[in-house]
């Protein structure tokens, strides 16, 4: 959610989308255009005083928050200098894999052996790489869009790829709540590329449901990982077989 500075600068902004001066809030207000700027200028504005500002414009404080919340600038992917320092410490990686799952501090250290302490200090180097905003009483904001991703070929993929798609897929997937599905057919490049768009959105979903979630808690849910691939591939154990 927005800042209080943020909030005023929305407010600020549909004020001017408006056309609607200073000084009509100030008289709208029963105070001076003068103590109308000084309090914009120093953020100070009692919530009273900010529901009648918001009334000139029509909107509510709930209105006032998604307009703000909205205009937040949210980071889709990380530069791969800063996945690699994510993927470099696997206790790092863990911590950020929980907020971007809408873990809190407290679901962190209750969950993993991290320390109180520990956790702190990868809060704080989540914030420094600009994942999250670490805020007073350990409270935890996320900075990533809707669309957040790791970058394809960037170090946090590659370590998955190296590391975890043996664990994986070292499953039957014969549980309620696992599904395994393997299909093969011939598809045209335009098929394939249509495909692929397909698969792109309902990735988009799956982070959708997840993420509209995440202001629930951890409570009554479960770590889910859902793989989506295509590619034109031969079985390695057909290679001899195959004409150059």
């Amino acid at each position: 959610m927005a800042d209080s500075r943020q909030l005023l600068n929305t407010l600020k902004r549909q004020l001017r989308s408006q056309n609607i001066r200073y000084a009509r809030v100030a008289e709208h207000l029963g105070l001076s255009e003068a103590s109308i700027k000084r309090m914009f200028a120093s953020g100070q504005l009692s919530l009273p005083r900010l529901e009648k500002i918001c009334a000139l414009v029509s909107w509510d404080l709930v209105d006032l928050a998604k307009a703000a919340d909205a205009n937040v600038s949210r980071v889709d992917q990380l530069s791969d200098d800063q996945e690699r320092e994510i993927a470099a410490d696997i206790a790092l990686l863990l911590v950020a894999v929980s907020v971007i799952n809408g873990y809190s501090f407290d679901d962190i250290v209750e969950q993993f052996t991290l320390t109180e302490h520990e956790c702190i200090r990868k809060l704080a180097k989540l914030d420094k790489l600009n994942l999250i905003e670490l805020l007073p009483g350990n409270r935890i904001k996320l900075k990533i869009s809707r669309n957040f991703r790791w970058n394809p070929r960037g170090p946090i993929q590659r370590f998955f790829l190296d590391k975890v798609v043996d664990q994986f897929f070292h499953s039957d997937f014969a549980k309620s709540n696992e599904k395994l599905i393997v299909m093969n057919g011939m598809l045209s490049p335009a098929d394939n590329h249509a495909f692929q768009l397909a698969m792109q959105k309902f990735a988009e979903s799956f982070s959708n449901i997840a993420q509209d979630k995440t202001a629930e808690g951890i409570k009554g849910r479960e770590g889910c990982t859902m793989v989506l691939a295509l590619r034109a591939w031969r079985f390695s154990l057909f290679q001899p077989f195959a004409k150059p």
